[in-house]
């Protein structure tokens, strides 16, 4: 993915006597953007200058560590210089191909406790600076800061670790408290963005803290245990345009860590949580989520919170035959140890679904840059993206793994910001990375911002995935934003600002191919403009959403113009338009494009039911794929063998299925020795379509022992409202085993299921007991009572209800007739109170068999 070329162009200089030695260096980037380092009384300074206009003013620079204070008495060693020319691909972001040019000087330092290397970077774009120990250490704090005028204007994000407050628009003199990057400051002419880049697990992020007259770096950390070699410093220097279309977070990261980015794909996705939060558990509701996106063009659906192991995998089949694909939903500690990772992710990753979202890590400290580094690598090894929600912002991070298609750190449209908050968002945070600020907010929410200001959204932020806000209904009760939405992409071969200020409006164009699409938006009633010199000679067919007179589905307006001439659209308060541009030519009514529809077809299997499969047993699966109305080429029809089973049988292929045309196949799969559900999936595939059907097969345990505690069985399914279900350990939290003894009522129990409301256990008794005997009850670690229902079904069918159980009473004992009953089911539900505190336990529950 990356091509770099470093040019040497001096050698370190040799050592000289401290009274000798210059106390001043520059260091001059391509453009007009210079870096001055200085050296007075043994402390040091950095400054920088934009056309010879102080930015930035002197900062101190330097660090301690547990053994050595580098931030005084310091004396310069050497200097070597070089040009570094990194030409590199992104699957996404605000341009693909990028080319960055940066001069780079390494300074070396000492004094009587220790000696590190200052590296400074400077581009076009702005400069970046960080140290290299000789070895690793352990850093207690950073002299980094940065000091602007104090008249400067500031755009700043009162900081938390999940970097979704509303920014406030202040001076740099008055700002007062701790700030999130990215930090925006207006110095006469010039801008500065202030932020860092290259973070990960071998340091720990930061924040800004007003200090005296800078903004000093603050480390999450206390102590960090370094590598020796820490993030960049950095601040985007240049006009608005220069800063808000800047790559140089992502220029100053690692190179990409893997090769082949073939299965990264952006995006639109459709998303229910917002618009209805409870739809993710409902997998009716979601398959017409899916069916929304086929009928759209739309690549994705994502299940938030709530989703079902019992009805993803069908889900997700539901969806590849329409040609949509499944993202799912977990939260960070669902992947906190390395089992669990290489548990969940594997088995999402079996199922089909091609992506995840992570949430609420809510945290810049080095153990959770950790944890993101081994997620990453985890998921980059499995080939599935991500979003990262409740997250830090991108730190150059989409570079380093390009399976990262997006994440939050934004006040997004799930909080409800105000529309005027909009525009600022574009030159501050979207600078750092794609931003998954979830658009398009037609009727769910305020509906402060007008219909056209939503739609513009998608265009005037860049994100990898870009998941619309509202639910299929209201898109469809606005057919021309639809139609709108439908034709943009969420790739970007360039991005370019028209016109804009951080308070009032932002208007972008951004290019895709051979076609420009225009987002405009303001929070205050004005004319937007749009100069066309950004397109090439000729004429141009440009055709413009905006908002009627009442707030309502927007009017769409055609008209062919040049690039001398300036797309005016007058706009309401909280307004906008949106525009998509191509070439005309005599005739040429659009500029949409059609939209992507899969082929109808269909695929059956037998058998149908779920047939018991004893390890070593083999079962015949027979499959049919018929096409529908559209001939289809490269057609393979298979069967794939689970984990531990194998199969026999040859792969059908056709070159050609004519419509109304079907092709069979035959195979023998056998059962391997776990047992449980498992679903045999039978496979066709054309063209990059993945059409599957499953046949359902039961590996059955062997029949309980009498006397058999529940706890001891192998669980055939299993869910839990908080963490994992413990088995003889009360619930805990979010970890397998970090639960405390088994208690109710002060007794303690040493065999047992702890649960979280709502939970489900089943096991097998293949018919073969005859009573479930067992001690229910509230655990007593949650600090206060809840409220549940214990109840136990034999196959599906109800066999006994507690009714509501409250507080922290004593255990309830329990004795039900389980004869004939093939999958017994241990249910608890919450008491009607909501689900705090239900942590429910099922002491002593043993089998007579």
């Amino acid at each position: 993915m990356s091509r770099l070329l470093v040019l040497v162009l001096a050698l370190l200089l040799p050592a000289v006597p401290a009274t000798a030695a210059p106390t001043g260096w520059t260091v001059a980037g391509p453009g007009q953007v210079t870096a001055k380092l200085s050296l007075n009384s043994g402390n040091l300074t950095l400054d920088v200058s934009r056309q010879g206009r102080t930015v930035l003013k002197p900062a101190p620079v330097g660090l301690t560590t547990t053994t050595a204070d580098l931030t005084k008495d310091l004396t310069f060693t050497g200097r070597s210089d070089r040009v570094v020319i990194d030409h590199y691909t992104m699957p996404h972001g605000k341009r693909l191909q990028r080319a960055a040019r940066m001069t780079e000087a390494r300074f070396g330092f000492r004094n009587a406790a220790g000696r590190f290397d200052l590296v400074v970077r400077a581009a076009a774009d702005g400069i970046a600076y960080r140290y290299v120990l000789p070895a690793p250490a352990t850093v207690t704090a950073e002299a980094s800061a940065f000091r602007v005028a104090a008249d400067s204007k500031a755009w700043l994000l009162p900081y938390n670790a999940w970097y979704e407050a509303n920014r406030v628009r202040t001076t740099a003199g008055e700002a007062a408290g701790d700030f999130g990057y990215p930090s925006l400051f207006q110095t006469g002419q010039d801008f500065a963005l202030l932020t860092e880049s290259d973070v990960d697990g071998t340091y720990a992020g930061s924040r800004l803290r007003r200090s005296g007259d800078g903004f000093q770096v603050v480390l999450a950390d206390a102590q960090v245990a370094s590598t020796g070699t820490t993030p960049w410093r950095t601040a985007i220097v240049g006009d608005l345009g220069t800063v808000s279309t800047s790559t140089l977070v992502d220029d100053l990261a690692s190179p990409a860590k893997f090769a082949d980015v073939s299965w990264i794909k952006p995006g639109k996705v459709a998303w229910s949580w917002l618009s209805e939060h409870s739809s993710p558990s409902d997998f009716a509701r979601q398959k017409q989520y899916v069916d929304f996106a086929a009928r759209n063009g739309w690549e994705y659906t994502l299940v938030d919170e709530g989703w079902s192991a019992a009805w993803v995998p069908e889900l997700i089949r539901y969806a590849r035959a329409q040609g949509v694909e499944i993202l799912l939903w977990l939260h960070w500690s669902d992947l906190d140890t390395q089992q669990e990772r290489d548990t969940v992710l594997p088995r999402i990753k079996q199922w089909g679904a091609k992506g995840v979202k992570l949430d609420f890590m809510e945290s810049d400290s080095q153990d959770r840059y950790r944890w993101y580094d081994a997620v990453l690598q985890k998921t980059a090894d499995l080939k599935l993206m991500v979003n990262f929600h409740g997250s830090t912002i991108p730190h150059g991070l989409a570079r380093t793994w390009p399976h990262v298609l997006t994440m939050e750190a934004v006040r997004g449209a799930e909080n409800y910001p105000p529309a005027a908050n909009n525009p600022v968002q574009f030159f501050t945070r979207n600078v750092a990375g794609s931003m998954d600020y979830t658009p398009v907010s037609l009727e769910v929410g305020t509906k402060e911002a007008s219909i056209a200001h939503e739609v513009a959204l998608p265009v005037v932020y860049e994100s990898g995935w870009t998941h619309f806000a509202d639910k299929p209904e209201a898109y469809e009760r606005h057919p021309q934003a639809l139609r709108y939405l439908n034709q943009i992409p969420t790739v970007w071969d360039e991005t370019r600002l028209l016109d804009g200020d951080p308070d009032s409006h932002a208007v972008v164009a951004r290019r895709n191919g051979d076609r420009w699409f225009v987002g405009g938006i303001a929070t205050q009633e004005r004319t937007l403009q749009a100069p066309l010199g950004f397109l090439g000679g000729g004429r141009w067919l440009v055709e413009t959403v905006r908002d009627p007179a009442t707030r309502a589905d927007v009017v769409r307006d055609s008209q062919v113009l040049r690039n001398t001439d300036t797309l005016t659209v007058p706009t309401r308060r909280n307004g906008g338009f949106a525009a998509v541009v191509c070439r005309y030519r005599p005739g040429l009514q659009t500029c949409d494009q059609p939209i992507r529809q899969v082929p109808k077809t269909t695929l059956t299997v037998e058998p149908t039911g779920t047939t018991d499969t004893p390890p070593g047993s083999a079962i015949e699966v027979t499959g049919t794929f018929t096409n529908g109305d559209k001939a289809i080429r490269d057609v393979r029809l298979t069967a794939t063998a689970p984990e531990g089973w194998s199969v026999t049988g040859a792969v059908v292929q056709r070159r050609t299925l004519a419509p109304g045309e079907s092709i069979s196949g035959r195979w023998r799969l056998t059962a391997g020795t776990r047992v449980g559900p498992v679903d045999l999936p039978v496979v066709a595939t054309f063209g990059d379509v993945h059409v599957e059907q499953a046949v359902k097969a039961f590996v059955p345990p062997p029949t309980p022992a009498n006397g058999a505690q529940v706890s001891d069985l192998p669980f055939m399914s299993e869910t839990n409202g908080w963490g994992p279900v413990e088995r003889d350990r009360s619930n805990g939290e979010n970890t397998g085993g970090d639960g405390a003894a088994l208690s109710i009522g002060g007794v303690t129990y040493a065999k047992g299921i702890g649960t979280h409301a709502p939970s489900e256990v089943s096991v097998y008794l293949g018919r073969g007991c005859e009573r479930l005997a067992a001690k229910i009850g509230l655990d007593d670690e949650t600090e206060q009572p809840g409220s549940v229902v214990f109840q136990v079904f034999g196959d599906d069918k109800p066999l006994y209800d507690s009714g509501i159980i409250r507080g922290k009473g004593a255990a309830v004992p329990i004795d039900v007739d389980v004869g004939n009953v093939r999958m017994l089911s241990l249910r608890v539900t919450d008491g009607g109170d909501g689900r705090n505190f239900d942590h429910a336990d099922w002491a002593e529950a043993a089998l007579t068999c």
